[in-house]
């Protein structure tokens, strides 16, 4: 039996939310295994009625879940940072989530915006150190206001932190035995200390995977090659900032937010796993929504959990629905089916198989 927190959040998290775990029932009577769904109200609109995001007692509760299954976080009526810090960042350091893992894969019938490429180029791994670097949070202001004023703020890099998800990524691209290869995006010419750490630690570990070939590039030039030469990459790992930056980039190259999905990954203990698009308020209750991120986030909890049948299973279906030629758009309003009707058409998928 699985027990699975579920926060649906702000916006239309709840929308995409349903239809997760529409497709998961689906799974779980396919393929039989047990689970058991608790929904939890933390988002905007708890902290509107209490000023309350998450209390201690609620992350220790959260730790007996071996996954959390998040739609969305953002309110039109909070303050920006509030429910990112105090929910989001919260759970991902109190969690030891310590790893961001972002599947970026272009599935055939969906548009891409590079030309000349297809699905055979675009199928990469992120993995982004998630719980160290400039988020620690790590600085301060002197003089705040004035026309002197100072703003530092640090990113902090562990040995620990490094390895780990460092070592994350070599098993990772064993477990996909595609082309064995883990590429370090990092910045070692200009920041000499941090990614230096980030260099040595890579090259040692390295040393335990003869299996796997390695490559090294420097931020700015894995953006230009992610849009030139996507087929380059298997695995990348990075730190905590460049992750954020070039996941975003790989959600757009692999058809946009609309199929892009995430997890927050702590391999000892509670994983949390979301689509990567926002709560878009303006489109909550209309049921044009798309939910195929969140769906996607369902298959990637599978996966974590050890479901990889149904996980299989879950992306099939993803990939037949899109097929189909009856999802027109990823746009939300553009898709030629409400919300409700692409999770029933792909929980129907499931349940039937391939």
């Amino acid at each position: 039996m699985y027990e699975i927190a579920v926060i649906p959040g702000d916006g239309t998290g709840a929308e995409v939310v349903r239809e997760g775990l529409k497709v998961l029932e689906a799974a779980a009577d396919a393929c039989g295994f047990d689970y058991q769904a608790r929904t939890f109200d933390y988002g905007g609109d708890r902290w509107l009625a209490t000023g309350v995001t998450l209390t201690p007692e609620d992350v220790e509760e959260l730790k007996g879940f071996k996954a959390i299954y998040l739609g969305a976080i953002g309110h039109p009526d909070v303050k920006p940072g509030i429910l990112e810090q105090g929910i989001l960042l919260r759970l991902r350091f109190d969690l030891d989530q310590y790893v961001n893992l972002r599947p970026v894969k272009l599935y055939p019938g969906v548009d891409c915006p590079l030309k000349d490429k297809g699905p055979e180029d675009i199928d990469m791994v992120v993995v982004r150190e998630n719980t160290e670097g400039l988020y620690v949070g790590s600085g301060g202001f002197t003089r705040k206001g004035t026309l002197q004023e100072v703003a530092v703020q640090e990113s902090v890099n562990t040995r620990m932190g490094v390895e780990r998800c460092v070592r994350y990524a070599f098993e990772a691209c064993r477990k996909r035995d595609m082309e064995r290869k883990v590429t370090l995006c990092g910045k070692t010419n200009v920041l000499t200390y941090a990614h230096d750490l980030w260099e040595r630690t890579f090259n040692e570990v390295a040393l335990e995977y003869p299996d796997i070939t390695t490559d090294y590039a420097h931020v700015d030039a894995t953006c230009m090659w992610m849009v030139k030469n996507p087929e380059w990459f298997d695995v990348i790992v990075t730190d905590n900032m460049f992750g954020d930056i070039i996941t975003d980039l790989g959600a757009m190259i692999q058809g946009g937010m609309g199929i892009a999905a995430g997890g927050n990954i702590n391999p000892e203990g509670t994983s949390m796993f979301e689509p990567i698009g926002g709560s878009a308020p303006k489109y909550t209750g209309k049921n044009v929504i798309n939910p195929l991120a969140a769906i996607a986030a369902v298959q990637m909890m599978l996966d974590f959990l050890g479901e990889n049948d149904a996980a299989a299973r879950v992306e099939e279906a993803i990939v037949r629905a899109l097929g189909s030629g009856r999802i027109k758009s990823l746009s939300a309003g553009k898709m030629g089916m409400g919300t409700d009707e692409v999770g029933d058409l792909i929980a129907g998928y499931v349940r039937e198989g391939s």
